[in-house]
């Protein structure tokens, strides 16, 4: 069974046919899904959908385009939250150069909190890091990252930057992008790194992979990511699936 490590059920684009969708999943074989909160709604949401379905995980965290107004207060809010037992991660959390909506060191001040988070709740962080690939990788050396365990969501740098990562104990998430014909980079680094360090995930509902590029993703679609990474490591398309959800198993303690 898959192990989707990375989607949000909770968007509005899915309000049309949320509960058919994530009734379907078991029998066209994904076995458990983590739902990554990204705003104040969106945590609150996903602990509910955590409530509603039991092959449901979640994650908290405020991602970096939403922290603009977050206060103390809402972090007793987050903490709070993650002493639930469905709760498996603080995320996704980090920076964002790319749509560049909050200013950069508030990105980075709850960034360094959010991990301060992790750090009390003994909770994995998933890491969302765009167009910040220095200053993601310094913050997280400088706060000692290494002091806790996570995955570098939907992953888009360099073999040597994986490395990093990988040396701090990380895992590397991989998504769609991995199936396009101009994802050469990801593809790279999917050939260079074992797969006992990599995760699969959607980042649903974007990133759908081909043949969906461009529509809506979902965790069903994780078969073509799987069958891609088969290729590239040159194993079979069972081995991806058992490696990935053990990988899973171990980081979100599931």
């Amino acid at each position: 069974m898959i192990f989707e490590t990375h989607a949000h059920y909770d968007d509005e684009a899915f309000n049309g046919d949320r509960d058919e969708l994530l009734q379907k999943m078991h029998d066209h074989g994904i076995g458990r899904i983590i739902n990554v909160g990204a705003s104040l709604k969106g945590v609150r949401d996903t602990a509910a959908l955590t409530e509603k379905y039991s092959f449901v995980y979640g994650a908290v965290g405020i991602h970096p385009d939403e922290v603009g107004n977050l206060t103390e207060e809402d972090m007793k809010e987050l903490r709070s939250l993650c002493g639930r037992k469905k709760i498996v991660a603080v995320g996704e959390i980090g920076l964002d150069y790319y749509w560049d909506k909050e200013n950069h060191d508030i990105q980075k001040k709850w960034f360094v909190r959010q991990m301060d988070l992790a750090k009390e709740t003994e909770l994995p962080i998933i890491v969302h890091s765009r167009n910040a690939a220095k200053d993601t990788l310094d913050i997280m050396k400088a706060e000692r990252a290494d002091n806790l365990k996570g995955v570098i969501h939907c992953y888009s740098y360099s073999k040597e930057q994986a490395r990093e990562y990988m040396n701090m104990g990380y895992y590397l998430g991989v998504g769609g992008v991995v199936t396009f014909k101009n994802g050469k980079k990801l593809k790279e680094v999917v050939e260079y790194a074992p797969l006992d360090y990599l995760l699969l995930e959607t980042d649903a509902p974007y990133l759908a992979p081909e043949p969906y590029r461009g529509k809506r993703n979902c965790s069903l679609y994780l078969t073509y990511v799987a069958q891609t990474i088969a290729q590239i490591k040159g194993v079979s398309y069972e081995t991806v699936v058992e490696t990935t959800r053990e990988n899973a198993e171990k980081l979100f303690k599931i």
